[in-house]
């Protein structure tokens, strides 16, 4: 009889309230919240846009407020929408020559009209996915066109810095210094030279005294010293002249040829994109060294990095602001300051909304010359001796150069059109550019080819091989990353023949580089794994009968490998494989090993470890015997190489599992089971008497048989083969360190069969029964039987 519960009646008036008997209970709305963190990395960012958006407004020759909208839009839009969280975006000193001459020739209100027609280029190239494509450009074009427009910034705020007006070109500029020197306003220069040496001195404090002083953005210490001096002392000096909010321009459409406004439109994407997109780039470097950070934030989405980018460039533009691009100086000062989240980087945009509100008297006091002297500094801080030495070593100054030079005197545009074209012949060049040369040494006659081996190569190549008188021992080698497939087919033809008249060929390359190599013969499909007998298959040197290492006979015809094919080997290794591994072989030697597993396998010629459980240089400390063997403690008759191993493994290196390892056709277990007592004790009897044991276990009726899945062992060696493992698991128990490691809980035991017919991989597992490899999740306990 069950409990009567009472009911209230249904209130029409309410409404009905339906919940799903499994349904999940409603989520909380979730609360913005801010981090301390975000918060004082915002004010750090915000310390330094200030005073460097107020001095690129200036550099461009646009309404001062220009430069505030920018930078407020770009840490609010492209803070919000961009795929970095942690770049802040503004208006960017790479822009500053691209705007300086849209003004100029367009007027501003047109100027914000084609930024905000960039801003929709970009929002159609970010819905396309082209984002990667921008980080194509040659790394020498970017930092070109960056070090000429900081060229460019610095030889014109010179003039302001002197107390002059700057001229429309870098040439007129430069022509006109020095008459600007000898009009130069000593107030002007005065708070220049005090802010540029605040500027760099103030980074440079010693002492802990320095280092606390230091957390104060140098930007902003430079112009508030300036303006400070200037105001205290009386200096009568151009200074910032904010007009009122009311009568701020917003964009317009700009007039002139099609062409013209779309090569404007075009040159602002291009810069904007490409100095967004490697700011990100940067960014996701800067963050990889707080491994905390990076788990938290990730990786930069690029394309929607370019969308949000597009997005602050449409609202700046139609604002009134200046274009918005990603900056480094900002982002790296907000990586730096703690940020852990895209909050800091809005939060810093809403500060600068703030400043140009409330501010605005304390802004008019400073003097234009100490923006100009700080927008210069970033202007030389633009052309890097760092980039220069890097593309240098890359020989690719000639692109830097050009790409500079076009720049400065005949405009972004031009000057990135002339660095891509230069580039591209450079590179055609270097892929056309090919030396082959053929000498004759003790007989042997080498061919040497340098530099990539295409088409346009074959027939010099071809003259050279021809010179090889029939039956010669040759060698060729080459020095190159690139072979197309006519010369292959060259070269592969040649040694056919050569090779069909009698004569050696060997193809060779130098260490550190890895380059196609034709077959030994045209029907020869060789890989990596491929057993050196199938190299050499038409080799008639090496037919005959031989004996395996297994102990049955091997198949009269069947090629013996030799010491020539181990040095052919070596010398593979040394073409293809050293160059791939080689970084993280010197990381090993300077480290030293650190393996997680014990892996002690078979000496049987067929199991490759490395292969079967896909591991590289530093992972699997190995020891192979007859037999995947562990003697008991104590047994070992004067060999404790096993133990040994062991004890070091566990003890010394701390590996976190053993895992023993047994095989199908094993031959120790075949001689197990073929062994008669008696007889003359050779070391193989004496060292297989450990796997008495094994044959015991497998024997006795009361003990549980290990199996396949799905299948009983094949027959009695298959059977023992199991056992084996199994058994050895025991005898690893035994052994003292293991048995610590164990009662620790700092060692895991495994046990695995690995089927060479099938290439399949099992692991043992609880009740004696074999998982196969293949089928075991990632989350599985693999474990060793009970």
């Amino acid at each position: 009889m069950s409990a009567c519960v009472p009911t209230r009646a249904a209130d029409p008036t309410r409404p009905a309230h339906t919940h799903q008997p499994h349904s999940p209970p409603p989520t909380p709305p979730r609360r913005f919240r801010i981090e301390s963190a975000d918060l004082s990395a915002a004010i750090a960012v915000f310390l330094i846009a200030l005073p460097l958006s107020l001095g690129i407004a200036l550099a461009t020759g646009a309404p001062l407020q220009a430069g505030l909208v920018a930078a407020a839009v770009g840490g609010l839009v492209a803070g919000r929408v961009g795929g970095s969280a942690l770049q802040v975006s503004g208006p960017a000193a790479g822009l500053t020559v691209v705007t300086a001459e849209l003004i100029q020739h367009y007027g501003w209100r047109a100027t914000c009209g084609i930024t905000v027609l960039a801003g929709i280029t970009q929002l159609g190239l970010g819905c396309l996915r082209v984002a990667r494509t921008a980080l194509a450009v040659s790394p020498a074009i970017v930092h070109g066109m960056l070090a000429g427009i900081g060229i460019t910034i610095a030889v014109a705020q010179l003039h302001i810095v002197l107390g002059g007006v700057p001229q429309s070109s870098v040439l007129d500029n430069l022509v006109g210094l020095p008459d600007q020197v000898a009009r130069m306003q000593p107030a002007a220069v005065s708070m220049s030279v005090l802010t540029l040496v605040l500027l760099f001195a103030w980074p440079r404090l010693p002492g802990r005294t320095g280092r606390l002083l230091r957390k104060v953005p140098a930007a902003l210490v430079a112009v508030a010293g300036a303006t400070a001096t200037a105001s205290l002392a009386g200096l009568t000096l151009p200074r910032v002249d904010l007009p009122s909010w009311s009568s701020h321009a917003l964009a317009g459409l700009p007039e002139g040829p099609v062409l013209g406004v779309a090569a404007a439109v075009l040159t602002v994407t291009l810069v904007c994109s490409v100095q967004s997109l490697l700011g990100a780039v940067a960014v996701d470097k800067l963050v990889s060294a707080r491994p905390e950070l990076q788990a938290r934030v990730g990786r930069s989405a690029l394309d929607r990095e370019l969308l949000g980018q597009g997005a602050a460039n449409v609202v700046s533009g139609a604002l009134g602001g200046l274009p918005v691009a990603g900056v480094a100086v900002r982002s790296s000062a907000n990586v730096q300051a703690g940020a852990v989240s895209r909050n800091s980087t809005m939060l810093h945009g809403v500060f600068v909304v703030v400043a140009a509100l409330l501010m605005v008297p304390i802004l008019e006091l400073i003097p234009l010359a100490s923006l100009a002297a700080l927008v210069m500094a970033v202007g030389i801080q633009m052309v890097s001796l760092h980039h220069i030495r890097t593309v240098t070593r890359h020989r690719e100054v000639l692109v830097y150069a050009v790409t500079t030079l076009g720049v400065v005197f005949l405009g972004v545009l031009e000057g990135v059109a002339l660095g891509v074209a230069v580039a591209v012949g450079v590179a055609l060049h270097r892929l056309t550019r090919t030396r082959i040369t053929h000498e004759e040494k003790g007989g042997v006659h080498h061919v040497r080819v340098r530099g990539q081996l295409t088409f346009l190569a074959v027939p010099r190549l071809s003259r050279a091989l021809h010179l090889i008188p029939r039956g010669a021992d040759t060698v060729v080698e080459l020095d190159g990353s690139f072979m197309d497939h006519a010369a292959y087919e060259s070269l592969q033809d040649w040694q056919s023949g050569h090779s069909a008249q009698g004569g050696t060929v060997e193809i060779t390359g130098r260490a550190g580089t890895r380059i196609a190599e034709p077959a030994d013969s045209a029907h020869c499909r060789c890989r990596p794994w491929t057993p050196w007998r199938n190299h050499h298959c038409k080799d008639p040197s090496a037919m005959g009968p031989t004996s395996r290492s297994d102990g049955g006979d091997q198949e009269a015809g069947e090629p013996r490998p030799s010491g020539h094919q181990l040095a052919r080997g070596i010398s593979a290794f040394q073409r293809n494989t050293a160059p791939l591994v080689r970084e993280e072989l010197a990381r090993l030697a300077r480290e030293g090993q650190r393996p997680s597993q014990l892996f002690l396998t078979c000496a049987d010629s067929r199991l490759v470890t490395s292969m079967i459980t896909s591991s590289g240089p530093g992972d699997l400390f190995v020891v192979r015997n007859v037999g995947n063997l562990v003697p008991l403690p104590g047994e070992e008759s004067g060999d404790d190489s096993v133990a040994a191993a062991i004890e070091y493994a566990v003890d010394v290196l701390k590996v976190r599992s053993i895992t023993v390892c047994g095989h199908s056709g094993c031959g120790a277990m075949q001689a197990l089971l073929a062994s008669e007592p008696g007889g003359a004790l050779t070391p193989l009897k004496r060292w297989l008497r450990h796997g008495r044991p094994s044959v015991e276990r497998m024997t006795d009726a009361d003990r549980p048989k290990p199996r396949l899945t799905g299948r009983e062992p094949a027959d009695t060696v298959e059977q023992l083969c199991l056992t084996n493992v199994v058994q050895q698991l025991e005898h690893l128990r035994a052994h003292d360190s293991v048995a610590r490691a164990l009662r620790e809980g700092a060692l895991e035991l495994h046990g695995m069969y690995f089927h060479v017919g099938e290439a399949q991989a099992y692991l043992l597992a609880d009740g004696l029964e074999a998982e196969v490899f293949g089928h075991v999740g990632a989350a599985d306990d693999l474990r060793h039987p009970a």
